[in-house]
């Protein structure tokens, strides 16, 4: 709701669009002159104006208001009490039987002045009661019970016969008998509602204190204050304790958790708590000033340290862009928000001066290069099996489930690090967006690796989810044959992995590519389909890795792929 200088009352919506429009305003714009919008105790809202232009105090004007009858607005007369218009004034009074609950505020409503009797007690133990009328008059209550084709006697006195009923409606020969307390009540003084309300009434002895609900004898408000009093006071003890219950547990779990954290092995102490920002002079230390090299890629190189009596993995960052420490902060914690297990964990990170490091976990068992390029260290089909699952899980995880996508640009064996249980985990996933244009690239305009990029990056057309894919495609066929993508010493057939893939396949001589190892046929022409899948020409015709998972779980049927439908790198 808006209010303009010029008086004018507007409603936008969370669009900014006017959906109303209340005033047309157009009063004087003077400084002297103050509007204001009310919603006053009797339930109507007005538009006043202030004039401060003479000396004396400023006495309100109504401008507007959305209409003059005050016995439109319901409830204003309270419970049991009913509204009547008079002189374009409303007036509220009581029933007969009935009195003001409070004189001074008749808007509180109306109670009963004579004791109810309760429907379990003889009959000859029951007050005396009859049946006052009130003409042209209504309350808006659900009767408990109704009668249609009675007459105006026969209604009257079907409610004095029930114990239940406490106020009848007839109006055209409907008789509603209702219970109290009355809602909403309004007399039509021009005589044009013919509705008649009987209120019983007892004939006995008034009632000390008036009774605005059923069943609430004289002096039992005072009996229902002290319950209602009684009853809050336990409430409030009962939530105290609960809550103090719950902080214990809640403490107690807490620090169990932050225990857990500190007593595992290979991990920051702040692992679980936040991304820790360390000095660079930190680093340094705890990597005896860079001695040990783990390895060297296209975003930096990466050096062995301890902290905290624990093995890290510092990642010094090279040809960063420039003036881009607010980028670079921002990534570094939408990146330490990223927790998946195929995904190695970024622990914290350096922002000191033109020096950028990232603090991983420390992998100890190295890259995949380092298990499937060596002859000795291969691992068996049924751990490259589960290998190729782990990072398919991890890039799916990156492309769909991530709170943005990312999309990794540089997947490849070197950049897969294996945990103490054997583990795929990809690293540099989110880096490729803080390197500056001419780096990370083997070819003009183009990010990743050799052998690993998507056809698409040369011929600047748009890159989505799809390169990864492709990349991935390269590396699971570099899984299945323990060999690179590109062999120069091989045999000319064989010096391109892709190549020599698809032609085994369309031979069905499958097991040239894994030498003499026993493997599951069947599992083995499944990850080959798979993999040639994944480097199709066409970014449509690949899969995603959604669906990629789900065809190495089997769950999904794996269709040949097509012929000749890709490329060599």
């Amino acid at each position: 709701m808006n209010l303009d200088d010029d008086g004018r009352i507007y409603l936008l919506n969370n669009a900014g669009f006017n959906i109303k429009t209340l005033t047309n305003g157009g009063y004087p714009r003077n400084p002297l002159v103050t509007y204001r919008v009310t919603l006053d105790a009797d339930g109507i809202f007005r538009l006043y104006s202030h004039d401060f232009s003479s000396d004396s105090s400023s006495t309100p004007t109504i401008l507007w208001e959305p209409f003059r009858d005050g016995c439109i607005v319901k409830g204003l007369c309270g419970l049991n009490g009913f509204c009547t218009l008079m002189d374009t004034k409303a007036d509220c009074s009581c029933p007969p039987g009935f009195i003001f609950v409070d004189p001074d505020y008749p808007f509180r409503g109306c109670g009963r002045n004579f004791p109810r009797p309760s429907c379990a007690r003889n009959k000859k133990e029951n007050t005396k009661y009859s049946m006052s009328s009130l003409e042209n008059t209504a309350w808006l209550n659900e009767p408990y019970e109704f009668h249609l084709s009675m007459t105006k006697d026969e209604c009257r006195e079907s409610c004095l016969q029930d114990c239940y009923c406490e106020a009848a409606l007839y109006s055209d020969g409907i008789c509603n008998k209702q219970k109290l307390p009355l809602s909403f009540g309004r007399r039509n003084v021009s005589g044009t509602t013919a509705t008649t309300t009987f209120i019983k009434v007892g004939n006995g002895s008034p009632a000390d204190e008036p009774s605005i609900w059923p069943g609430t004898p004289a002096n039992g408000r005072r009996g229902v204050r002290i319950e209602i009093l009684i009853a809050c006071i336990a409430l409030a003890a009962g939530s105290f304790i609960g809550f103090a219950i719950f902080y214990f547990l809640v403490y107690r779990r807490h620090r169990l958790r932050y225990e857990a954290i500190n007593n595992q092995p290979n991990i920051s102490l702040t692992e679980g708590i936040s991304l820790r920002s360390f000095s660079y002079v930190e680093l340094e230390k705890a990597t005896e000033c860079f001695k040990e090299e783990l390895g060297k890629g296209a975003f930096g190189t990466v050096f062995k340290g301890v902290l905290s009596n624990k093995f890290i993995a510092v990642k010094r960052l090279d040809n960063m862009v420039e003036d881009g420490e607010r980028e670079f902060q921002a990534e570094m914690r939408a990146i330490g928000r990223i927790h998946h297990k195929n995904l190695v964990r970024l622990l914290g990170f350096s922002d000191d001066g033109s020096h950028k490091l990232l603090v991983y976990e420390y992998m100890s068992n190295g890259s995949l290069a380092d298990l499937i390029f060596r002859p000795e260290s291969c691992p068996n089909w049924e751990e490259r099996v589960r290998i190729a699952l782990d990072i398919a899980r991890g890039i799916l995880y990156l492309h769909e489930d991530c709170e943005t996508q990312i999309i990794h640009c540089d997947i490849k064996p070197q950049n897969i690090l294996m945990d103490g249980s054997h583990s795929a985990k990809l690293s540099d996933f989110g880096l490729a967006k803080l390197m500056k244009p001419d780096q990370t690239k083997t070819f003009t305009g183009i990010r990743g690796t050799r052998g690993y990029v998507a056809p698409e990056w040369h011929r600047n057309m748009p890159i989505t989810v799809k390169a990864d894919v492709y990349s991935f495609g390269v590396v699971l066929l570099e899984i299945i044959c323990c060999r690179k993508n590109v062999e120069k010493k091989a045999p000319e057939n064989e010096i391109i992995l892709s190549d020599w893939a698809y032609n085994c396949f369309k031979a069905g001589e499958l097991t040239k590519l894994i030498s003499e190892e026993e493997v599951d046929v069947s599992m083995l022409e499944k990850m080959l389909m798979i993999g040639l899948w994944c480097i199709q020409d066409e970014p449509s015709l690949r899969p995603s890795m959604k669906k990629v998972v789900l065809m190495l779980e089997g769950i999904v049927d794996i269709p040949v792929p097509p012929i000749n439908s890709f490329v060599s790198s």
